[in-house]
Formats: structure tokens, C-alpha cells, sequence
């Protein structure tokens, strides 16, 4: 295994841990909310207003980190804009 290769790895490692942790805190920061909210107004419910928001904000992080990032965002498309940066630039000088 190359240099590159593994700091490629330890940088997706970083980021499933970094996502994993915001699943582990939006599961027991909605826990508690919900229990909070219960005892100390069940006739009036809030708590869901943090589920939902936190819950699309999740949402885009597991998009993020699982998906997309390494299919519209990943290696060879950063390989690709910065070799299209590079012609503009070659561009600009020889015109």
C-alpha cells in the first residue's frame, strides 16, 4: 500500500467515524428530548422539530460520506476539474 493510499483510507475512516458518532449523538440527543418533552409538557410536543432538522442535516451527511462524495465528488473528479483548471490557466498564458 502506497502513501496515498493510506491517507486516502484514514481520510474515509475518519469521515465513517465522524458520521457514525452523529448517528450515535442524534439517536440519544432525540432520546432524551423526547423524554424531557414528555414529563415536562406531554400536551405540547417540540421535540420533533430537532428530529426533523437534525434528521435532514443527518441526512446529508450520510449522503456525504457514503455515497455521493465518492461518486460525483471523489478522486477522479477532482483529478478532472483540476486538469480542466490547468487547460484554462495554459489557456490564458498562450492568449
Amino acid at each position: 500500500m502506497t502513501d496515498t493510499e493510506r491517507k486516502k483510507a484514514e481520510s474515509r475512516v475518519k469521515a465513517l467515524r465522524g458520521f457514525y458518532l452523529n448517528v450515535i449523538s442524534y439517536i440519544v440527543v432525540n432520546i432524551l428530548l423526547f423524554v424531557i418533552n414528555i414529563v415536562t409538557s406531554p400536551n405540547s410536543l417540540w421535540f420533533y422539530w430537532v428530529t426533523i432538522f437534525w434528521g435532514i442535516g443527518l441526512l446529508f451527511h450520510a449522503i456525504d460520506t457514503l455515497t455521493m462524495r465518492n461518486k460525483y465528488l471523489g478522486d477522479e473528479w477532482e483529478e478532472k476539474k483540476i486538469n480542466e483548471i490547468m487547460e484554462k490557466d495554459k489557456k490564458k498564458k498562450a492568449g
